[in-house]
């Protein structure tokens, strides 16, 4: 122990004690130099920074040098947005702390953004930082493994250890500080000249304004510039021309085309669209050879059914983004780099859709995900579009997971649709089916024993196992097609199905890989019972939803007439301005289409269909354990005393534990379904008063000693 105190004395004595420490001349010159030409070697230092990060987020130096040879204006523009944020340190007395900071946090992005790199295709944007703690709160996933976490933690440390030792023993500025001449310098460099030059670099395409492809652009314009973009350009820009009379003048030209619904929400058909987490076909790929067709359904629905292209805004991640656009009939191309519309607009309004459109008609709306109910906020934003009922996993009694063990399989959709259909046996009804077993991340290393379905074309092995691994989850998802279809067969009722896929795999697919030369292409496939004509398109997937219900007499909704109206029309330039009018009106503008009212409120939105309750509450025989009896328990049940949740174990469906220890007699007991941050999605139908057996009643008390409240 003496030892040990001595050595903390030694090192509080280093870094906590001042003294009066004599450095040499030549360090004193030094230092004079690098505050006489400082701005020089911030200019420096901002350029080897952005290389630096070009290199980590590329995660190749070949690939960084490429980018400053044949995007050398890119990469200055890059490196002036550094060298402005340099400008802070003069503020400062410890400016080689201060650039220090800098520097670190600019690599810490790159770094961040090499690792997201490394298990998508998206790269890294502020948008990403608000689906953190969603991330963190998912079970059974893959994305972090436990060596990666202990390289971040120490890392992180080690560079934290760093800044305190240089803020007590680096040098101080002593010279006199201009704060008010500084602080105006770096405002107009930060509100004057980055705007300025900004304009100057996007007008000249050095840069651009807008990412149609969204990871070319960070590899074409760089990270540092382009990271700062979907910190700044979020949400809509105003359209030059919006005007009340802009939008009359649009919503008169859909008027005088639209046709009249043919149905309403009694005898219009089921309609359910599926989204098939992504799903690519194999056929698809010109590298790929697979020994047999591990996806037979899908090619007979493609071959009998209308089907087509369909072109979607992002690649290997951003699901959210997808199915934004299938739901609302709004193009993402308008928002922001690397806009997340549910993390954001979503959050603070209301948003017609498909699901309000139909309700209007009398349909009945539900959504179906075997994923949590926050992710994505899911939950916020499907109130926001006007659906009914959203089953969760937190609602579902989930038993089996894909063979890596990071989602749940997707056939228990097929049973949690049907659900949705028997809950309504008076209205028609959409159900939006949300899949998730061929999501990433797919394991370099073998993990299915004698699989049914291989590969060839890929040489490197961990590659072809993951190829290996992401075909027989292909073939997976092929089987919950065709259960849902043979389910649904079995039913008297009319019903329409659309599929897709929301996104390619992440698999570093590039456009030449592709049989249709765009890695923002997958494909769309239909079904139905109603004999209705097989009618190919090729479409993006803010039309989709639009085209299926143009089909079946369904002529609802401010955005989707507009697609049913004017996406064949000649002008397409008009086409798309028209588009970017109405949605920008009904998200962020005065809502002219609808005279200022707001016809599509949010919902009550129920979670689940089925309802849990609780029957019965009994000690255990040996009187450490209190069961409770019920229905519709999972394994996302937890049990609230007196409404504070305590520690629940899942038994079964109809049977969860708690340990006697924790409740007392004359405590209410209820079950809430729980998802993550403690977001309680259902209660129980009814509570129970405890009546533990070891207290003494009187009779009348005892006759019914836990009888529901």
């Amino acid at each position: 122990m003496k030892k040990i105190s001595n050595v903390f004395n030694v090192i509080k004595e280093k870094l906590f004690v001042k003294k009066d420490r004599v450095h040499s001349e030549k360090y004193y010159r030094t230092i004079d130099f690098l505050n006489k030409y400082s701005l020089l070697f911030h200019a420096i230092a901002a350029m080897a920074i952005v290389f630096i990060v070009e290199v980590i987020s590329r995660r190749n130096f070949i690939s960084a040098c490429k980018f400053v040879d044949t995007h050398t204006l890119a990469f200055m523009y890059n490196s002036f947005i550094v060298f402005v944020s340099f400008a802070l340190v003069y503020l400062f007395r410890r400016r080689a702390f201060a650039r220090v900071v800098i520097t670190g946090f600019w690599t810490i992005l790159g770094i961040i953004n090499g690792c997201v790199l490394s298990n998508r295709v998206t790269p890294f944007g502020y948008t990403d930082l608000k689906c953190i703690p969603e991330l963190l709160a998912m079970n059974n996933t893959s994305y972090f493994t436990a060596e990666q976490a202990t390289i971040v933690v120490i890392g992180l440390g080690s560079f934290l250890l760093f800044l305190i030792a240089l803020f007590i023993k680096g040098p101080k500025y002593n010279g006199k500080i201009r704060y008010a001449g500084v602080s105006v310098a770096f405002l107009a460099l930060l509100f004057v000249a980055i705007p300025v030059t900004t304009n100057v670099a996007q007008s000249t395409n050095v840069v651009a304004s807008y990412y149609s492809n969204i990871a070319q652009g960070y590899n074409d314009y760089g990270f540092v510039y382009s990271f700062s973009s979907t910190v700044v350009d979020r949400g809509m820009q105003k359209p030059a021309d919006y005007t009340q009379q802009a939008v009359d003048d649009v919503e008169e030209k859909v008027n005088s085309s639209k046709q009249q619904t043919t149905v309403d929400g009694k005898t219009g058909p089921n309609i359910i669209c599926v989204l098939l987490e992504s799903f690519c076909d194999p056929d698809e790929i010109n590298f790929l050879n697979v020994n047999e067709d591990p996806i037979p359904t899908f090619h007979y629905l493609e071959q009998n059914y209308s089907s087509g292209y369909l072109t979607v805004p992002v690649v290997g991640a951003g699901t959210a983004n997808t199915e934004f656009e299938v739901l609302t009939g709004m193009s993402m191309q308008y928002f922001g780099t690397g806009e997340y519309p549910y993390k954001t607009i979503l959050k603070q309004t209301d948003c017609e859709s498909i699901a309000s459109d139909l309700s209007k008609i009398g349909y009945a709306t539900h959504v179906v995900h075997n994923n949590g109910g926050n992710f994505y906020s899911r939950t916020n934003a499907f109130s926001q579009m006007g659906f009914d009922t959203f089953t969760s996993k937190e609602l579902m009694n989930i038993t089996e997971y894909t063979p890596n063990g990071s989602w749940p399989t997707d056939d228990i959709l097929v049973s949690e649709a049907m659900k949705t259909f028997d809950a309504t046996p008076d209205q028609s009804d959409f159900t939006y089916i949300i899949t998730v077993g061929t999501h990433g991340d797919y394991p370099t290393d073998p993990v299915i024993e004698n699989p049914t379905y291989t590969v060839s074309g890929v040489e490197d092995e961990g590659q072809a196992n993951a190829w290996t691994y992401y075909v027989n989850q292909l073939n997976e998802a092929d089987r919950f097609i065709k259960e849902l279809t043979d389910e649904l067969s079995k039913r008297d009722e009319d019903t329409i199905v659309v599929m897709f896929g929301d996104h390619l795999p992440t698999m570093g697919l590039q456009d030449s890989d592709m049989k249709s030369g765009d890695i923002y292409k997958t494909k769309y496939i239909t079904w139905n019972n109603m004999g209705l004509p097989k009618e190919d398109a090729d479409l993006y997937a803010y039309q989709l939803l639009a085209n299926t219900t143009n089909t079946v007499g369904i002529h609802e909704g401010t955005v989707m007439n507009y697609h049913q109206t004017q996406m064949n029309t000649a002008d397409q330039t008009a086409y798309q301005d028209g588009l970017d009018l109405l949605q920008y009106d009904i998200l962020y503008g005065q809502r002219y289409c609808y005279n200022g009212t707001d016809p599509y409120p949010a919902s009550d939105l129920v979670m689940g269909i089925d309802k849990v309750s609780i029957t019965n509450v009994a000690d255990s025989s040996m009187g450490d354990k209190v069961y409770i009896y019920g229905h519709n328990f999972t394994n996302w049940s937890k049990v609230y005393v007196n409404d504070e949740k305590i520690s629940t174990t899942y038994l079964s469906s109809g049977m969860l534990a708690i340990d006697k220890a924790d409740v007392s007699d004359g405590d209410v007991i209820t079950v809430c379904q729980v998802g993550s941050s403690d977001t309680i999605f259902r209660k129980s139908e009814n509570e129970y008063t405890y009546v533990d057996p070891a207290v003494e009643h009187d009779s009348s008390e005892t006759e019914n000693p836990l009888e529901a409240q």
